[in-house]
């Protein structure tokens, strides 16, 4: 039934894409204005067709999307899929790391506040969650280059590989677009090194959005999980506290994070926006940033309509997920 709904919730979001990208006009006048002469303006709106109706454009717009085709970019005269299927690896690839990242440092973290609860370990901690969670993406990724390439040169600055190693995966005929996978594929330890390198920055600056959440999630959920009554009869046999925290009172804190995972993937794609650009991390959010310097709406409103999906998505299977941890959620 879940799974029905993704159909309306899409449609909503493409619906709200579409017309808030018309509220500035045609897309063509909007990119191409005062750089065309008005004769070859009204000649580029009319072969396009967006001097019709916008009801009509509206309905051509929906079926178009539904066979999967998102319209030509303005600016470089590309198909909207393509860039979508050849950036959006990239972009995917860095959420995996930035969750993967605010996993390893919250919920362990967040373990430690609880069993610290109200001592200086758990006040420290919870400043440095505020803290991580209110710092923009964009300055702690400056931060972190300042620091980490140029001050201590043990990162590279930018980019998803070096020359060297892009010639290593190119060789290999790496094509996935998944750049630690075609790493893996030239059986190069370097290569994978070298890819994992230029990711820990990026990763790090968007995963630190998302683990003073997740921190601040885990410790609440762990204290109100100690003071449940098998918790106590677990302590009252002798169970030490350490165990209680890692093992008895564990599983039940991992339902929040599980549901808020899925909440925290639209804010990592915004996010994905500023870290691509502050790193020239080329995927999607680096090309919205281009696009839009461009005012190339036509491809701003396909990747917009693709995160869209992909959020909706999301969210559906973080719902499955956690059906499967705990039963309870089953409704």
């Amino acid at each position: 039934m879940r799974f029905l709904l993704i159909i309306p919730t899409v449609f909503i979001l493409v619906t709200t894409v579409f017309w808030l990208m018309r509220a500035t006009g045609d897309p063509i006048t909007a990119a191409l204005g005062g750089k065309l002469t008005a004769a070859q303006l009204a000649e580029r709106v009319h072969a396009a067709g967006y001097d019709r109706p916008i009801l009509v454009q509206y309905v051509e717009y929906l079926g178009n999307v539904f066979r999967g085709d998102f319209g030509t970019t303005l600016s470089d005269n590309r198909p909207v899929l393509e860039v979508l299927t050849t950036y959006g690896t990239a972009t995917l690839e860095l959420t995996v790391y930035a969750v993967i990242v605010a996993l390893v440092l919250g919920i362990p973290l967040g373990m430690v506040a609880a069993y610290f609860r109200d001592r200086w370990p758990d006040a420290v901690l919870r400043v440095w969650a505020i803290v991580a969670y209110a710092t923009p993406v964009f300055f702690a990724g400056l931060l972190l280059k300042l620091v980490f390439s140029v001050g201590l040169g043990w990162l590279p600055v930018a980019g998803r590989v070096s020359t060297s190693g892009e010639i290593a995966i190119r060789r290999a005929g790496g094509t996935s677009g998944f750049m630690l996978i075609d790493a893996i594929r030239t059986g190069d330890p370097a290569v994978v090194g070298d890819v994992l390198q230029h990711a820990a920055l990026p990763a790090t600056a968007l995963g630190l959005l998302t683990a003073g959440v997740f921190l601040r999630l885990v410790r609440t959920n762990m204290i109100g999980t100690l003071g449940r009554e098998y918790v106590g009869a677990a302590r009252s046999r002798g169970v030490r506290e350490r165990r209680l925290v890692t093992s008895h009172a564990w599983r039940p804190a991992l339902i929040p994070i599980i549901t808020v995972v899925g909440l925290q993937i639209a804010l990592l794609l915004v996010g994905a926006v500023l870290t691509e650009t502050t790193f020239e991390w080329r995927g999607l959010g680096f090309q919205l940033a281009q696009y839009l310097q461009a005012r190339d709406f036509v491809a701003v409103q396909g990747i917009v309509a693709l995160i869209a999906v992909v959020v909706a998505v999301t969210n559906f299977l973080v719902d499955v997920i956690a059906a499967l941890v705990d039963p309870r959620v089953r409704y």
